[in-house]
């Protein structure tokens, strides 16, 4: 090969690798230009579509038939806390919603039946979520009780059996210590906090701070927002589509469909049971939650209701 041909060959290569760089500089600076054209339209798109508003408190709200005052120092804005707080925990919300159809009409039966303000529903709401819960401190169930205050109020609680997941007797032991409350109150905003804090804590603080109201009390943070916590749950429920929830009647969970079978001696082995029952040990679990063993000794003969399924459900 000549050296001028080589030379040529050299030169040729050379403004191939220029012109390769040239385009794909070109290209590059294409796509980072596109990039940012996108990155802008997306801004805009979000800025358009996304909004999150701010809410307006309602101009009255009631407790138990007693009007909360807003006006008073503070009130409305830690009500205003705990609506956005529960408005926009939008999955933790909507799972009250659904719980609340199926376990509200149960618990709206027991406390009209033992004399107790109907909002005392929300209570349990507030305290559980309707869920059998377990509290770091041991408390249970949908109204949380602790072992020994629960079989103060009348709820066994061993390993075999814990009524603080027996929806209905732990409803009317709840009612019974609301209306010892309310004897020594006579204020079912104080009762509602002292469903937190205990009887004596509230009372004290009451006699320290010399006040005779829950909305003028300097409380611990967590009691301090219950009862604002409670009146929250009940505004948004009652008022779904004011607060941006929109919720089909056929999303909500149903009440369970139950017949009652009576069980006064000693079951060896529930799953058994069940079985021999016309269901399984998830089902009958599920339905009797306060059953917490495999088998059942009842050395006393207790007679114990156990709920199943309706025949064919």
């Amino acid at each position: 090969m000549s050296k001028k041909f080589t030379i040529i060959s050299s030169v040729s290569l050379l403004f191939i690798v220029l012109l390769s760089f040239q385009f794909f500089s070109f290209t590059a600076g294409d796509e980072k230009d596109k990039s940012a054209i996108m990155d802008e339209s997306y801004k805009d798109h979000v800025t358009e579509n996304y909004k999150v508003f701010s809410l307006p408190t309602p101009g009255e709200v009631s407790f138990c038939g007693e009007d909360v005052p807003l006006d008073r120092f503070g009130v409305r804005e830690k009500l205003d806390r705990e609506l956005l707080v529960n408005t926009y925990w939008h999955s933790n919300t909507f799972l009250s919603f659904k719980r609340a159809n199926r376990w509200f009409p149960t618990i709206e039966r027991i406390l009209k039946e033992e004399g107790v303000p109907d909002d005392f529903k929300y209570l349990a709401l507030v305290e559980s979520g309707l869920s059998n819960a377990v509290s770091p401190a041991g408390a249970r169930g949908f109204w949380q009780f602790m072992p020994k205050t629960a079989e103060s109020y009348g709820l066994e609680v061993n390993d075999e059996v814990d009524e603080r997941y027996h929806l209905e007797k732990a409803t009317r032991a709840a009612c019974d210590y609301l209306k010892e409350g309310y004897e020594k109150f006579n204020d079912w905003a104080l009762v509602a906090a002292s469903y937190n804090m205990g009887m004596g804590g509230v009372n004290k603080q009451l006699s320290r701070q010399q006040v005779e109201e829950y909305w003028d009390l300097l409380l611990n943070e967590e009691t301090g927002r219950y009862v604002y916590r409670i009146l929250a749950v009940k505004e948004i429920l009652n008022n779904s589509e004011e607060y941006g929830f929109v919720v089909r009647p056929k999303d909500l969970y149903a009440p369970y469909q139950t017949r009652s079978v009576a069980v006064d001696s000693t079951v060896n082995d529930w799953a058994e049971w069940a079985k021999s029952n016309g269901t399984n040990y998830n089902v009958l679990k599920s339905l009797n939650p306060w059953l917490r063993d495999r088998s059942l000794r009842n050395s006393s003969s207790k007679n114990y209701e156990i709920l199943l399924p309706l025949e064919g459900e």
